[in-house]
């Protein structure tokens, strides 16, 4: 873990992005490649092509009944929080522990496969296919994008990393030993006992550190990929000439993004910091 934390918090996420960028562009096969019964490169299970030019996958066909499908997915994703929820409510008020594992999987699975099947599938798969120069058909994920992912996601989670280890190491080993002493095992100490004292420490600096991603997402343009930045602050700027309009709306697009994200982390910072009686 400190090897991690070390080598990718250290190197500015430029260069991760970079790094990636080109790899991905020399390492990975062209679309040429998977042409032929003797090809040199194959699609992974027959649906995944990874090539320079970026990742091709599998295209959702929404059929009549899909949304039933969905609403029933979104319910039992609300309904498993609901049943953690109260089996947490249990814990505290009784003592007794329910499962949380296998409920939870039932709950979020069973009903959206039921759906699914009593409707006739309404939900399909495109797959792409070699037509030409270019995979056609499904969805193509640009390797600028995928870079900007992984860089961003590796950078982030570093630091976020070490203030998670902060806040776990900023509980008292004294807590740890008097769950020990209960009889609880070393899983049920973490999220029971350690977490919920650390959270109070590691909300607050993961907050900065979900707002600096936001803005660190404007490096995109070094790998060519479009995003808000390289078409207001670029090719919106460049065709109308209004410098000081593109860049106040940019401005306040990041200041919107930016103070959307603090006020959700501040009420979830409110919902788990320590409540004095």
């Amino acid at each position: 873990m400190a090897f991690y934390v070390e080598i990718f918090r250290n190197v500015p996420v430029l260069i991760w992005i970079l790094i990636i960028f080109f790899v991905m562009t020399a390492a990975l096969p062209a679309p040429r490649a998977f042409r032929g019964d003797d090809a040199e490169a194959s699609m992974l299970f027959g649906a995944v092509a990874f090539t320079n030019r970026g990742v091709y996958v599998p295209r959702p066909i929404w059929e009549p009944g899909s949304a039933i499908v969905v609403a029933v997915f979104l319910a039992s994703v609300v309904a498993v929080f609901a049943y953690r929820r109260h089996a947490t409510k249990v814990l505290y008020d009784t003592g007794r522990l329910l499962p949380m594992g296998w409920p939870s999987l039932v709950i979020l699975i069973v009903p959206t496969l039921l759906a699914f099947y009593a409707l006739g599938q309404p939900i399909t798969l495109e797959y792409p296919e070699l037509r030409g120069f270019n995979f056609q058909g499904g969805i193509q994920v640009r390797g600028s994008m995928i870079a900007l992912w992984f860089a961003l996601a590796i950078y982030t989670g570093a630091f976020i990393a070490e203030n998670v280890r902060a806040g776990i190491q900023s509980v008292s080993y004294g807590q740890t030993e008097a769950a020990s002493a209960l009889g609880l095992r070393p899983r049920r100490i973490m999220s029971l006992v350690i977490l919920p004292q650390a959270l109070r420490v590691v909300i607050p600096p993961v907050i900065s550190q979900y707002l600096n991603l936001t803005k660190n997402s404007s490096l995109a343009i070094a790998v060519g990929y479009m995003d808000i930045t390289g078409t207001l602050g670029g090719i919106t700027l460049n065709q109308t000439g209004r410098a000081i309009e593109s860049v106040l709306l940019l401005m306040l697009f990041y200041l919107i993004i930016s103070l959307s994200i603090s006020a959700v982390m501040n009420l979830y910072n409110n919902a788990v910091k320590l409540k004095e009686r």
